[in-house]
């Protein structure tokens, strides 16, 4: 018998075989309840907590700014932008204002140079490098109100340790009031804020300075560059990042600082040692009212003085 047999058409790939799935896993992404949720559990309480910390407060503050409360706390009734226009009338606040912008820039500035030479010292190897970056985070650790507390003291007409010293010496006539003259508060005032900040700001440029490979400085000094050379096209350029985040902190820090200036002058006298948030604090005792005006104020200078450095310094940028 013969048997006809068809004749084999072109084969098919057969169809593939799907990956085994986990035991007990979802059958496809976002079958689950947690799935379909994406990062909303991982982020939502940061979220919960910049709301309820940073935006509601600042909610209420500018909220408050448009009320007319009295000193006791009760509220009685809307004031519109006047409290604006009292604030605004005040002859203390250009004075203010501008003692601020410069005790900003005057402490960042020496906070940073200082900070610099101190990472460049932590970075080299020498006998007691660990005991001394230890002895670094004392004005650290300490509280700042604790540290301003003792400067006051140490800087008292009658009891304090430097008149007492540099009367025994000769070097003054009889005790001097450091912080009852502005001349003389506000420098000590700068010394105490740098003080405070130099451990921050030192260990964030020294972590900057360790990200360095050393493979970059051999092939400068084999390309003949010297250290100032050295220094200037490498080490700083790739210093930059952890300069920026040291600058804006320390920015944000020393504006709002309070804890220095009030524990050793409260701002006196006559506000001639205030900034805006000591002068902010001044107000409350007069008009809540006010005071949150210059809450709101200050608020916004604080965000547009970080926004206009950032925008010079192209943090964003990796070229110079």
């Amino acid at each position: 018998m013969s048997t006809h047999t068809e004749p084999a058409g072109p084969s098919r790939p057969a169809p593939p075989t799907p990956p085994p799935r986990a035991a007990g896993g979802p059958a496809r992404r976002g079958s689950s309840p947690l799935g379909r949720l994406g990062p909303l559990p991982w982020i939502g309480p940061a979220v919960a907590l910049i709301v309820l910390v940073v935006l509601w407060p600042v909610y209420e503050m500018a909220r408050t700014s448009f009320l007319n409360i009295s000193v006791s706390g009760f509220v009685r009734g809307s004031a519109g932008l006047d409290q604006y226009r009292q604030l605004f009338a005040d002859p203390d606040l250009g004075s203010v204002v501008v003692a601020t912008v410069v005790w900003t820039a005057a402490v960042v500035g020496c906070t940073m140079l200082v900070s610099l030479a101190l990472a460049q010292l932590f970075h080299q190897r020498f006998p007691g490098r660990r005991v001394t970056r230890w002895a670094l985070i004392a004005p650290w650790a300490a509280s700042v109100l604790m540290t301003a507390v003792g400067f006051r003291w140490m800087l008292d007409r009658t009891a304090g340790v430097l008149n007492t010293l540099m009367v025994d010496l000769g070097l003054v006539d009889g005790p001097r009031d450091w912080l009852g003259d502005p001349a003389t508060a506000w420098p000590w005032l700068m010394f105490v804020a740098v003080f405070v900040s130099l451990p921050f700001t030192t260990y964030t440029l020294l972590a900057g300075l360790q990200t360095v490979p050393d493979e970059v400085y051999e092939a400068a000094r084999v390309d003949g560059a010297g250290p100032w050379r050295t220094y200037r096209l490498i080490t700083l350029p790739l210093l930059r990042p952890a300069a920026l985040v040291g600058i804006v902190i320390n920015l944000i820090n020393v504006f709002n600082s309070f804890p220095v200036i009030w524990a050793m002058t409260r701002g006196g006298p006559d506000s001639q040692t205030a900034t805006t948030t000591v002068f902010m604090y001044q107000l409350k005792s007069d008009d809540i009212g006010q005071s949150a005006a210059m809450s709101v104020v200050n608020f916004a200078l604080v965000v547009v003085m970080v926004l206009v450095f950032l925008r010079v310094s192209r943090w964003n940028k990796e070229g110079t």
